[in-house]
């Protein structure tokens, strides 16, 4: 029998892909820009910076050339591949096997977006951080499998409790998926934690599945680690990397899966049956980046992403302090992960982080993302992103603290 949706040719499950606060936000955004703001905007994480002249070379002499427009060799060609490989040795010293252990992806958005449909049956269930960058859940209900939510809070250092998970979950779960450097917590994990996280997986057969995008941008000289540096991931545990922040190349859409080979494998299969991969001369121009930040002459061929980052993050972190809001300062990524200030509605509720986010803009330009699009644990935060230069953030800043101080005198 025909299903009735709530819109005609529309699924229902639609509205389960993710967090309508995003829609929202670029809503706010385009009122604020039609009365003639100017629009600071710190809410979507995406480079403003391009890749280096190398990787903008190698991508436009392949795109010159006329072999380049057949269907891509993702699948059979090797080279992206093995430069991953290789830099994977380099990076992290993990050895993998470039033909069974890495499938080459438009992003790593795209891998997140399909891997549960390939990983697991509808029906089965998976552990998803919350907060979490919101392709994860969506992922779980274009699959139809179950999300059990974990719940990152400050003051474990929003990493999840492991051993607080009942074994009955454990046993039932095909896969657990985290991310650290974590989009938006910017908090770190060491190896460590990823031991004692592949011992349990393993203990109870769970596909560790680790979201690593932002792996060159530690600061404070933290080099972020892989999961699979730990002795026996590769059997254990699969990991997604991606060149979209770390080399600047967000629109060019390439990345990878690397680890255990039956679930690359599994993955392989599906986007087989999907897409045709990844135009070549962006192959080409990934194989670029990653051939440069091997530096094979012996020094760092140019500054890592998070050199940039980090001197952002000190002066916006800096600024936002001596505005009167205290905000701690990340570990890694492009993203300050702010607790609200104590703002109060006329009725003497407090604000929540749409409300705040929703004012912010409207009143000042300076778009921020509210922490509840990421998750109900995210109530009571914002997501601001470090991709303005220097002076705009100092502006923003400056705006930030003016705002608050006339609500300060209202309240």
């Amino acid at each position: 029998m025909k299903q009735l949706h709530t819109n005609r040719f529309r699924a229902n499950r639609l509205s389960r892909l993710g967090s309508s606060i995003f829609a929202e936000v670029a809503a706010w955004k385009r009122e604020a820009a039609s009365g003639g703001t100017d629009i600071i905007d710190l809410g979507i994480g995406s480079p403003d910076r391009p890749p280096t002249l190398k990787v903008r070379q190698a991508l436009g002499e392949a795109a010159l050339r006329e072999d380049m427009y057949a269907y891509p060799a993702t699948s059979s060609g090797m080279p992206f591949k093995e430069a991953a490989a290789a830099w994977m040795a380099y990076r992290f010293g993990v050895q993998v096997d470039p033909v069974t252990e890495i499938v080459t992806l438009m992003g790593s958005q795209d891998g997140l977006a399909h891997l549960a449909m390939a990983v697991c049956d509808p029906g089965d269930t998976a552990f998803v951080p919350d907060p979490g960058y919101p392709i994860y859940a969506a992922s779980m209900a274009l699959a139809g499998v179950e999300p059990v939510f974990l719940p990152l809070r400050e003051e474990n250092g929003y990493l999840p409790d492991l051993d607080s998970i009942a074994d009955e979950r454990w046993d039932a779960a095909s896969f657990i998926l985290l991310n650290y450097p974590n989009n938006p917590l910017s908090a770190v994990a060491d190896l460590s934690f990823f031991e004692r996280l592949i011992a349990k997986a393993r203990r109870h057969d769970v596909l560790v599945v680790h979201d690593l995008a932002y792996s060159e941008m530690g600061f404070d000289g933290l080099e972020p680690p892989s999961v699979l540096q730990v002795p026996g991931a590769l059997g254990q545990a699969v990991e997604f990397h991606s060149l979209s922040k770390s080399f600047n190349m967000a629109g060019c859409r390439i990345g990878f899966l690397v680890g255990n080979r039956d679930a690359v494998g599994a993955l392989r299969e599906l986007k087989g049956n999907i897409d045709y991969g990844v135009f070549d001369p962006v192959q080409e121009a990934g194989i670029a980046a990653l051939r440069e930040a091997m530096s094979p002459n012996g020094g760092p061929a140019y500054p890592k992403a998070g050199v940039i980052y980090e001197r952002r993050r000190d002066i916006l972190v800096e600024a936002l302090r001596e505005q009167g809001w205290e905000v701690e300062a990340p570990k890694a990524t492009m993203f300050v992960w702010a607790k609200l200030p104590a703002l109060r509605d006329e009725n003497g509720d407090d604000w929540s982080s749409r409300t705040f986010s929703r004012h912010l803009l409207r009143q000042t330009g300076v778009v921020v993302i509210p922490g509840e699009a990421f998750g109900a644990e995210g109530e009571g935060y914002v997501r601001i992103a470090l991709v303005e230069d220097e002076d705009r953030l100092l502006e923003a800043a400056a705006r930030i603290g003016a705002f608050l101080k006339r609500r300060d005198m209202v309240g």
